[in-house]
């Protein structure tokens, strides 16, 4: 054999070995890219099975609170209802302090009424409605009670 055909061989198989690692580099690649996809899969499947649990019990959370939300309306209500028998009961029953005594026990049952009536969010829906009709009071209103809060946090410290 001539140099140069062993020059030429020696060349075909150092191209056959460049192909072959191209191709096994190509099938890593491809292999690492299915193990890539896989791993994403089951992180996501992961997150969204964290999320889900996350969710049932932000959803739980939150249905306990309505819950404890309800019964504090009740007794509100009952309170409110308590008071106002008292102020029947122990109040003047005739005369102008009569009339006002009378009036303040009414007061106090429709409020008591309204509370059990409208719950926590019937009364939120309300407020609501209150401030998108005057923005104005409201915003002052919330501006007064702020700084009596401030005030009164600042003097206890």
């Amino acid at each position: 054999m001539s140099p140069t055909t062993k020059k030429d061989q020696a060349k075909d198989q150092a191209g056959q070995a460049v192909d072959k690692g191209r191709e096994a580099a190509s099938h890593a690649g491809e292999a690492i890219s299915h193990a890539a996809s896989a791993v994403g899969q089951a992180v996501s499947q992961k997150a969204s099975d964290v999320a889900s649990a996350v969710s049932h019990k932000a959803s739980d959370a939150a249905s306990a609170i309505g819950h404890r939300a309800e019964d504090a309306t009740a007794a509100v209500d009952h309170g409110m209802q308590t008071a106002a028998d008292k102020v029947r009961e122990k109040g003047p029953s005739e005369g102008m302090l009569g009339n006002a005594s009378r009036t303040v026990a009414d007061a106090m049952d429709n409020a008591g009424k309204y509370v059990e009536d409208r719950n926590l969010s019937g009364m939120m829906d309300d407020v609501t409605n209150l401030v998108k009709r005057n923005p104005i009071p409201a915003l002052l209103l919330g501006l007064g009670v702020g700084f009596l809060i401030g005030r009164l946090i600042s003097s206890r410290s």
